[in-house]
């Protein structure tokens, strides 16, 4: 899955390919995940539910614990996308391979190459934008291409409005840990983290070559009681 391009041409926003953040992926042979993926995560025609009109995720991080407060109304079927993959686990145990200061940090590709494969072309459709790509809001990355959002989104760390023209819709905002924990993710790699890597050698990749990066330790809903 693609990315938001933090510098704008003269002509378009530059949209990184599936391998923007480094050229390393052509020694990329598959390797075996830490641990199975359910079988869930492997059929996501199975994970459709309609995510409720507001809801909240907690993610439990190598840095500590954020929450994101998501509104379905901003973009509906961003939530319902993000609601099914926190639900069933999407996001454990998944690196934050991209975080740039002042820009965003990045997520969203699994440790599990097989679940990175199932999930590589299973886009939903776009959603207006109606809520701008201001500090703290959480927004599916995505190509030039339409309808191309897949699991990947990013926290914004800044102002990213000019983020908002190209489609980027945010469906949910940190309202828990922005500045004590998602701006306290390691930075030290910026760009430099292979997509195709990741993708094809999933964890064990980063676990070599990018040690340092955080991670998210678990993610899930919030009960209406807080729990």
């Amino acid at each position: 899955m693609t990315t938001p391009s933090r510098a704008r041409p003269l002509t378009a926003v530059a949209f990184a390919a599936l391998a923007c953040a480094g050229g390393d992926e052509g020694d990329a042979a598959a390797a075996p995940a830490d641990e199975p993926a359910s079988d869930l995560l492997l059929d996501p025609a199975a994970l459709a539910e309609t995510a409720p009109e507001s809801f909240r995720a907690r993610f439990e991080t190598s840095k500590g614990t954020f929450v994101v407060e998501v509104v379905r109304a901003w973009s509906p079927n961003g939530a319902d996308r993000f609601y099914n993959l926190v639900k069933n686990g999407f996001y454990d145990d998944v690196r934050i391979f991209r975080v740039i200061d002042g820009f965003v940090a990045q997520f969203g590709l699994h440790g599990d190459p097989a679940v990175s494969s199932a999930w590589r072309n299973v886009a939903i459709l776009d959603d207006p934008v109606v809520e701008s790509n201001v500090r703290g809001t959480v927004t599916f990355a995505k190509s030039s291409a339409p309808n191309s959002r897949t699991t990947q989104i990013f926290v914004n760390f800044g102002d990213n409005s000019r983020l908002d023209e190209d489609g980027f819709s945010p469906f949910g905002r940190v309202v828990e840990g922005m500045d004590e924990v998602v701006d306290q993710f390691h930075s030290g790699y910026g760009n430099n983290v292979s997509q195709g890597g990741l993708a094809t050698q999933g964890n064990a990749y980063l676990n070599e070559r990018h040690p340092e990066l955080d991670h998210v330790v678990t993610a899930t809903l919030v009960d209406p009681a807080g729990n």
